[in-house]
Parts: C-alpha cells; sequence; structure tokens
C-alpha cells in the first residue's frame, strides 16, 4: 500500500471511529460472515420472463420466455431475445439454469440461446446445461457453439481459460407425439410434451421439424404449455387437470386483419404466405377458453400476446378482450401475463 492509500485509510477509520460507526461496521461484517445462508425456497412458482408474440424488439416486452421454479431450481421454457436480462432482472438468475426447453425453433423462442451459452462460460459457469426440443435443437446449439468459437480462442490464449464449451452444453433432440410423452425427469419435476398444431399438416407433411406444447409436474403443482399454437386436442390432453396453463393468445381483432390479409395474398397467387401462417396456427381467446374448459384447468395465464390496436394507446383495451374472450368458454380464473409476474 502506498503512503497515500494508507494515509486515506487511516483518514476513512478515524472518521469512522470518531462518528461511532467503527464497531457497528465491524460487527455487520462478522455477521455477514457468520450468517448461515438462506433456506432454499420450497414449491412451485411460475416466472413469465417474456410474453410478447412473434419476433420483433418491444421497449416493453421481451420475446417468449417462461421459467419453472421447484423447490428454487429453475427450469427455462424458451429463450427469445431479452430472456437473459429478464433473468437477471428476476433474481433467478442466468448461471442458475442447468436446463431449458424449446416449444420449437422459431426465432422468437430461441434468440437469446447463443447470449445465453455464451455468458454462463464466460461467468465461468460450473455445472453443464442441457437443452432440449424438437428436432434440429441439438444442430441449434451446436451453431450456438459455433458463434462463440472465436472468443472461446482468444479467451483461452489471453485468459488461460481451460473449460470448452463443448463441455458444458449439449443439445438433445426429443420425440414427441400427438398423446403427451416423458421427455424429462429428475427428482424435483417431470416433464411432458406433445405436439401442437403451429405447423400445419401440409407442411408438416414436408418437414421434419414439429412445435411442442409441455406439462411440468411437481410434488405440489402442475403447469402446462400450450407452446405457440391454434386450437389442438393433443394440448387439451397435454394440460388435462393442470392447475396453471399458459396458454398463448391473439386478439381476435388480429385474427380477423390476418385472415383478410391472407385472402388478398393467396389471390395474388401466393397460398402460402405469413398472413395464413398467423391467422391458422395462433389461438384467439375463445379458443384458448375452449382449451382451458376441455382441459378442466384452474387457471389460464396468456402468454405469447398478438395484442390488436387499443383504445386512446391504453393497453387495457386490449387486455379486456382477451379476458373477455376467453370467459366466453372458460369461467375459470384468467391472468394476462406480463413480464416479471410471478405466479
Amino acid at each position: 500500500m502506498t503512503n497515500t492509500s494508507r494515509r486515506a485509510a487511516l483518514q476513512g477509520a478515524a472518521a469512522l471511529a470518531t462518528l461511532g460507526l467503527m464497531p457497528r461496521v465491524l460487527r455487520a461484517q462478522n455477521d455477514a460472515a457468520t450468517k448461515p445462508p438462506a433456506p432454499t425456497p420450497k414449491g412451485t412458482k411460475l416466472v413469465m420472463l417474456g410474453t410478447r408474440g412473434g419476433p420483433g424488439v418491444d421497449l416493453g416486452r421481451s420475446e417468449t420466455a417462461s421459467a419453472v421454479i421447484v423447490d428454487g431450481v429453475p427450469y427455462l421454457l424458451d429463450c427469445g431475445y431479452g430472456t437473459l436480462r429478464a433473468l437477471v432482472q428476476s433474481g433467478v438468475g442466468f448461471l442458475n439454469v442447468d436446463t431449458l426447453f424449446f416449444s420449437h425453433l422459431h426465432n422468437d423462442h430461441t434468440a437469446d440461446l447463443a447470449a445465453l451459452m455464451s455468458h454462463q462460460w464466460t461467468t465461468s459457469k460450473k455445472t453443464p446445461t442441457n437443452i432440449y426440443g424438437p428436432y434440429a435443437t441439438a444442430s441449434t446449439v451446436a451453431g450456438a457453439l459455433q458463434f462463440m468459437r472465436a472468443d472461446v480462442e482468444i479467451r483461452v490464449i489471453d485468459e488461460g481459460r481451460t473449460v470448452l464449451p463443448e463441455t458444458m452444453f449439449f443439445g438433445h433432440d426429443v420425440t414427441a407425439s400427438a398423446d403427451p410423452v416423458r421427455v424429462f425427469a429428475d427428482d424435483r419435476v417431470i416433464v411432458l410434451a406433445a405436439t401442437n398444431t403451429h405447423y400445419p399438416e401440409r407442411a408438416v407433411a414436408r418437414m421434419q421439424h414439429r412445435s411442442l406444447g409441455y406439462r411440468f409436474e411437481t410434488a405440489n403443482r402442475t403447469i402446462a404449455f400450450s407452446g405457440d399454437t391454434a386450437y389442438s386436442a393433443n394440448v387439451v390432453k397435454l394440460a388435462r387437470g393442470a392447475d396453471v396453463f399458459v396458454c398463448e393468445v391473439m386478439d381476435h381483432g388480429v385474427y380477423q386483419e390476418q385472415v383478410a390479409r391472407a385472402k388478398v395474398e393467396a389471390e395474388a397467387g401466393k397460398t402460402e404466405n405469413l398472413p395464413r401462417h398467423i391467422s391458422e396456427t395462433h389461438s384467439p381467446p375463445a379458443d384458448v377458453g375452449r382449451m382451458a374448459s376441455e382441459a378442466k384447468v384452474k387457471t389460464v395465464v396468456l402468454n405469447h400476446q398478438l395484442r390488436g390496436a387499443t383504445a386512446a394507446g391504453s393497453a387495457a383495451f386490449a387486455i379486456s378482450a382477451f379476458i373477455d374472450g376467453v370467459r366466453e368458454k372458460f369461467s375459470g380464473e384468467v391472468i394476462v401475463g406480463e413480464d416479471q409476474l410471478v405466479i
């Protein structure tokens, strides 16, 4: 320590002593050192990390992501743009995420994967991260590893790092069908998956890609996720009797607008088009209510929200339209999800 630094430290100590704060500061430091760690919270909770529907940057909401927290351990479902920041904001943190599930591989559900992996690596995460999802999840993880390659090469040489990302991050393609099947289990949770109707049959017939809903069963709670989907009998089976059903929703006005636009596109000779995809593979509120009612769930949480126009810029108009539409078919509790909402 330099003379100047030593003199400043002594002056600071003298000032604390003059104010009578030194004993209290030392006691606080001792108490912090000897205080036992907080007990691990028990039970199951849902944290909404991103509730925006569709690809795009929204200053008010992140793209789709949710965390199921079981006895303090997070299980992440989807990882759209903004997820990394949302994990930090929620207090869940990104180093605690060991298990991630993808409902499907559209970019509004995967955009923060490389960010999550690379920041876990540079922050020296000690445990592996396993990523599960439909066909091509493993290759998507491999692509994220390739994205990290230059950064890894630099830091291995410049910082002396010895742990390579390939030993930490593992992608797994899961096979799901119309009936719910177990795709993951540990001592805290059982996870089941089933295909939904986010990809129409004409598309499914031409590709291996699939879109999934998930069901998380814990000792005290069951939480089901529709994933992006139109009305789906498979999702009804998957969500049967769930305490919480997290379901995507599309404002009815958006639905009508997209149907009209799809018709114009089709008349111009473009049968496959974005408005057709939006209108045919997402759920207006009444369809959400229908699935929730048929599945006999207790609570619906609206997620991946494709919101319509608002009255005088007020979000309350769209929210009330969601709730009223769901309640046409479902009499239970309806919650409109917002980022950082804990349920």
